[in-house]
């Protein structure tokens, strides 16, 4: 098992290294430059030569990567991932403010996502055929296909500006300030957690489906174990091991819906800053959320390799 974490954790790392290298040469192929974007109507070819002294963009290539990495791997514990002109502050210490906030929403709608899917789809695999499961498949596809802003504006309208039971925006003090404040977290909780539950519930029925019909059900069955324990002493755990690899896999697409949901409700998180950057052409800024935002998705990635081995014993660890 050591040699299948250790093969795991050195491709997450040549991955980010490789995201890494795309978003440094990125930021050179900015049309006009760094500086241009920064000084827009007042760059001068003078400002823009004392810009790039200023930030070391004047030297060579090599050394502007040599200098870029270095400040990304030393000091670990706070990267340089440059600085923001709009902000006036350092993209690393906003990301720092901004982070913890996205984190609690995608976190916590991702908990409660999987504790309602679950069973969710066990009980439509139970009732299958019956009026329930295509009432509940129905209601999952019409989820699933619905657009995180519509659905969140759709909430708004009827809860915040029609019926006055949730406030408009969303908590801006800290993420332990948004915990205290669960009325104006509800929405938005609500948004993310209905889109990832549809798409989790529909995997969840396929995965149960496929495994009822593998032959150690057939045999638990002909041996006399009833259906409670065939469903879920012998199916589910089999049945959860995709799960556990979706759960990776869709992070990316949980981040994303996170970005709209955060735009959609004025959440100062990650996705509120990452537009916030585009608009305001902030490049540095841009790049660096971008970066951090793809580290995560392959710590994502990675963890759920590791359930996935930790859950299927037929895993050979030496030739994984």
């Amino acid at each position: 098992m050591i040699g299948f974490l250790l093969r795991r954790v050195v491709q997450a790392i040549i991955v980010i290294l490789g995201v890494s290298l795309v978003v440094f040469f990125l930021a050179r192929l900015v049309p006009g430059g760094e500086a241009r974007a920064v000084l827009q109507t007042k760059a001068s070819p003078a400002l823009i030569a004392r810009f790039d002294r200023q930030n070391g963009l004047d030297l060579p290539l090599w050394d502007q990567l040599y200098h870029y990495i270095k400040g990304l791997v030393w000091p670990i514990w706070k990267p340089n991932l440059g600085y923001s002109y709009k902000f006036n502050q350092g993209v690393t210490s906003i990301i720092a403010q901004r982070l913890p906030r996205t984190l609690l929403l995608v976190g916590l709608s991702t908990i409660i996502s999987l504790i309602i899917a679950i069973p969710l789809g066990i009980v439509q695999v139970v009732r299958r055929n019956t009026v329930t499961d295509y009432a509940l498949t129905g209601l999952t596809f019409i989820f699933y296909a619905m657009p995180a802003f519509l659905l969140g504006t759709l909430l708004i309208v009827y809860f915040s500006l029609d019926h006055h039971v949730f406030p408009v925006d969303a908590p801006t003090g800290s993420a332990w300030e948004i915990i205290t404040d669960p009325r104006a977290f509800v929405l938005p909780m609500v948004t993310l957690c209905a889109l990832t539950i549809a798409s989790f519930s529909r995997y969840m029925r396929s995965s149960m489906m496929d495994a009822l019909a593998q032959d150690y059900i057939r045999t638990a069955r002909a041996k006399g174990a009833g259906s409670q324990r065939v469903l879920y002493g012998h199916a589910l755990r089999n049945a959860l091991i995709p799960i556990l690899t979706l759960l990776g896999l869709s992070l990316p697409a949980i981040v994303s819906g996170a970005l709209i949901v955060e735009n959609v409700f004025n959440y100062p998180g990650m996705g509120l800053l990452t537009v916030q950057a585009a608009q305001n052409v902030d490049i540095p800024l841009v790049l660096g959320t971008t970066l951090v935002v793809t580290i995560a998705t392959v710590i994502g990635s990675l963890l759920a390799d590791i359930l996935y081995a930790v859950a299927d014993p037929r895993i050979r660890f030496g030739s994984a």
